[in-house]
């Protein structure tokens, strides 16, 4: 909405009467000429003082709005420490025995062997790094000294990694859990010698670990349901990935990337029944879905699942073969009857470092 203002011929205007009194008081007389001379937009005029009040509430306001940005930006950079898990800092140091050993079983992969020590000996949470070997062809010397050497050179810790090779004499899947004489760490991060975690990442969900010793942590989730039931037997269907995705809970994480305490692999190899290890050598197939459902059946607790940077050097094996959605539902099935229930709980909780995220 505009405003006119009319100024009448009859009224003299505010500028005017003021020069006509000053020229009374000085016993002059008024002369439209030297009133004109006398500048209207002065700072002493109305409008220029309604504009410098204006322009100086305005920078008020303006100060105002960047401090309360300060704030809030302080605020919340203070709020992520109360919220999520919280890790070890990325740059702390670990002492011996409180970092992680990281166990890779390769399989005919020598280049992405190298390529999977090299990443996690510059991790600062690595106590140890052991490959498991299985493979009925040994490696060669050539290459068990390339891989101490580059555990050696890519280290930034001061303690260098323990590094150690385990050659299995037969492809046996189970050989991937089996214990490891003298190691100093309780977490083991099991990891297919394909899957590259960040250090970031894997030191964070080593913290989450250390809050839940006991489960499972990691960043492959798969679930489970109940597909049909006759005669008063459930038959379960497998999910992966994608129906993780989609249906937004889990109730499994398989050991390609994954933290777990190293007692489950004395309670795999020992106390688990042989009859499931002798399914897994018979089938070449589902160790992973074993040691799952051998840490559920011990702890009633579902796993936990971390959000993270993780990826694959390439797709291969026994996993990237066709058939592998409607093998996974035969071995669930299988094992969850060689174990006598089914112990797998499930969950939509996800782990996320609150340091990096502002939405979840």
């Amino acid at each position: 909405m505009s405003t006119t203002i009319s100024i009448r011929d009859s009224a003299p205007t505010a500028t005017m009467a003021a020069a006509i009194s000053s020229s009374d008081m000085n016993g002059g007389f008024y002369s439209p000429a030297k009133a004109a001379t006398r500048p209207l937009f002065s700072p002493r005029f109305p409008p220029f003082q309604r504009l410098r009040h204006l322009f100086c509430a305005r920078k008020l306001r303006l100060v105002a709005s960047v401090f309360l940005l300060c704030f809030v930006v302080f605020l919340s950079s203070r709020l992520s420490s109360l919220m999520g898990w919280l890790p070890p800092q990325p740059n702390s140091s670990f002492p011996r025995g409180g970092g992680y050993t990281v166990l890779i079983n390769t399989w005919k992969q020598s280049s992405a062997l190298k390529q999977s020590v090299a990443h996690y000996a510059t991790c600062d949470g690595v106590a140890s790094i052991h490959v498991v070997w299985s493979d009925s062809d040994p490696p060669s010397e050539t290459l068990k000294s390339r891989l101490e050497k580059m555990v050696f050179s890519k280290s930034r810790a001061a303690q260098k990694p323990d590094f150690r090779f385990g050659m299995r004499q037969d492809e046996d899947l189970n050989n991937r859990f089996k214990p490891i004489e003298g190691m100093t760490t309780d977490a083991v991060f099991s990891v297919d010698d394909d899957v590259i975690v960040s250090c970031d990442t894997l030191d964070f969900a080593f913290g989450v670990w250390q809050s839940a010793p006991n489960g499972m942590v990691g960043f492959t989730p798969r679930m489970h349901w109940i597909d049909e039931e006759q005669s008063g037997v459930a038959n379960y269907e497998y999910g992966g990935w994608w129906s993780v995705w989609w249906m937004g809970t889990y109730s499994m994480l398989l050991p390609k990337a994954a933290f777990f305490h190293r007692k489950y692999l004395d309670l795999y190899t020992y106390d688990m029944a042989s009859s499931i290890r002798d399914y897994v050598t018979r089938e070449r197939n589902c160790e992973d879905i074993a040691m799952s459902l051998l840490v559920a059946n011990a702890t009633g607790a579902p796993p936990i699942w971390v959000k993270g940077k993780m990826y694959e050097l390439g797709s291969s094996g026994i996993s990237g073969l066709k058939r592998h959605s409607k093998s996974r539902n035969k071995c669930l099935n299988d094992l969850i009857s060689l174990f006598g229930r089914i112990p797998l709980v499930q969950t939509n909780v996800k782990a996320v470092d609150a340091r990096f995220e502002w939405f979840w």
